[in-house]
């Protein structure tokens, strides 16, 4: 699966446009669907959560005006891509107690370590991917 939306540039911190947002859900959507005709349905969840992690991050940090959300099976393991094009490379934070943001990529590790995966970025930092091992019996 690979599937692109186009979003308007953000600036100086500024609020990405309801429609924008709007079209991570349109995309997690897409997903689920992709998923469940794979036969995939035990990983819709945890890929929901970190697709949505991923491209949000994308939205609000990249600055971007392409995001592509890629699925991909591939020696046992789903595959999950953002890429934005952008320089920047993700990095987990410590989000404190009383923080409202700041534990997104901290769910993504901790999903994908609990299924044997990882996460990551790309040298440049345009790609953040995720992997999840796929449960035995639908390696596709």
């Amino acid at each position: 699966m690979n599937e692109r939306i186009v979003v308007a540039p953000r600036r100086d911190g500024g609020v990405p446009r309801s429609r924008d947002a709007a079209r991570v859900g349109v995309l997690r959507r897409i997903a689920a669907a992709k998923l469940k005709h794979r036969g995939l349905d035990a990983l819709i969840d945890d890929v929901l959560l970190i697709s949505s992690e991923l491209l949000t991050n994308a939205l609000l940090h990249s600055g971007t005006t392409e995001i592509t959300l890629n699925l991909a099976v591939r020696s046992g393991f789903l595959r999950i891509t953002v890429i934005d094009g952008r320089p920047g490379r993700a990095k987990r934070r410590k989000a404190d107690d009383e923080a409202e943001t700041g534990r997104g990529l901290g769910l993504v590790e901790v999903l994908a370590e609990q299924s044997g995966g990882t996460w990551g970025a790309s040298e440049d930092g345009a790609a953040t991917w995720c992997s999840l091992r796929v449960p035995a019996g639908r390696r596709q």
